[in-house]
């Protein structure tokens, strides 16, 4: 009976994710959009996401103690956070503002070149080895998105170079995370990633918004509906909560699974609630393609995963009690080889990364979820 109610919960999760996911999407598309709520200012509705987050982590990490902060210094954050937030800003700002030029089913077409924008940027970092298998996989999703993208009926090049470099900036982010923080010792989850994150990437969004936003903005033309403002970040804050429970409960693998899930999911729904949204045969063949392409990177960057925890596996007896016990007395900060290794590894597929969510999975997720929040696992 236990076992079975477990069960329930995960998948409750696992539906949650989804639907959030889905609809934070769905959400920002229909108030950006110029044909439905009208507000085309997206630093603006990515600046309140910003600020929402911030405060509502405070409340969680220093008020309430929900999670625990890490150990953070001045030259940790000046050196680490402040680069990684610029990126995230940059990707959310890129992100949101394609909505305004093309389709949300061509934007989750799109997002197939996460792993191949990820891929490059580990590869030129030096935190990943240019393989022929993994280029090979990278050139089948490459092919995908071309083919998707020749058959867009409302191709939009403005719209197209938006969500690209977006997605090669989140795609930075990534690796920064992993060379800058992971290196470290420092693992955060999505909560106290946004409590560092949050505010100053509302800081790095603010010189953009004075610079292109505000002089457009006429205070009195503008459908500014704070409960509807309010609801959509609510629903971005929610999503980061929802990623926080199913890896906690499942795994990076399993949320990137249910993110392709919610990709075909998404795609179909924005057929119905958009009606200007058409999706071609050339559309679904060319995602197809590179999901294929994305589903064989995945596997083989979790196979070169468990090649490398192996030799610890096959280890002796007295060596791994002597492991497991010291493993008791680690710190929730420590990071030994091997979770670097798994880190590096699957921070390096950059596959199911969602917006406004700050969040490098890691194998070391589950175990800070489960000791430092258990209680708030439960709720």
């Amino acid at each position: 009976m236990m076992i079975s109610r477990q069960l329930v919960l995960t998948y409750l999760y696992l539906l949650i994710y989804v639907c959030l996911s889905s609809g934070v999407i769905l959400f920002n598309k229909w108030v950006l959009s110029p044909k439905y709520f009208k507000f085309p200012f997206p630093i603006t509705l990515t600046m309140i996401h910003m600020a929402f987050s911030g405060v509502v982590t405070f409340f969680l990490v220093r008020v309430f103690k929900v999670v625990a902060p890490v150990k953070m210094t001045f030259q940790i954050y000046a050196t680490c956070v402040i680069p990684i937030s610029a990126f995230f800003a940059s990707s959310l700002w890129f992100g949101n503002t394609a909505y305004l030029y093309i389709s949300v089913a061509f934007i989750q077409m799109l997002k197939a070149l996460m792993p191949v924008a990820t891929f490059i940027m580990a590869v030129l970092c030096g935190t990943d080895k240019l393989r022929w298998d993994l280029f090979l996989n990278m050139v089948l999703v490459s092919v995908g998105v071309v083919v998707s993208s020749y058959g867009e009926i409302h191709f939009n090049i403005i719209g197209t170079l938006y969500q690209v470099t977006g997605i090669f900036a989140e795609a930075l982010r990534l690796v920064l995370t992993q060379v800058l923080l992971q290196k470290k010792g420092l693992t955060l989850n999505p909560i106290t990633s946004l409590y560092y994150i949050a505010p100053c990437s509302f800081i790095f969004l603010f010189v953009p918004w004075f610079l292109l936003e505000k002089p457009e903005m006429d205070v009195s033309q503008i459908q500014f509906n704070y409960w509807i403002f309010f609801f959509n970040a609510v629903a971005a804050f929610a999503l980061n909560i929802s990623i926080f429970l199913v890896i906690g409960r499942t795994g990076a693998v399993t949320i990137r699974v249910a993110g392709v899930l919610k990709d075909w999911i998404l795609i179909a729904l924005s057929t119905i609630i958009f009606p200007e949204s058409i999706i071609t045969s050339l559309n679904i063949i060319g995602y197809a393609v590179a999901l294929s392409g994305v589903v064989m990177y995945n596997y083989l960057k979790m196979k070169d995963v468990r090649a490398n925890q192996l030799p610890a596996d096959n280890a002796p007896d007295r060596a791994t009690k002597d492991k497991k016990i010291s493993n008791i007395y680690k710190p929730d900060n420590f990071m030994d080889s091997n979770d670097e290794t798994t880190v590096g590894s699957l921070a390096s597929e950059g596959a199911g990364v969602d917006e406004e969510a700050p969040l490098i999975p890691s194998s070391r997720l589950s175990y800070v979820t489960r000791t430092q929040t258990g209680s708030f696992n439960s709720r």
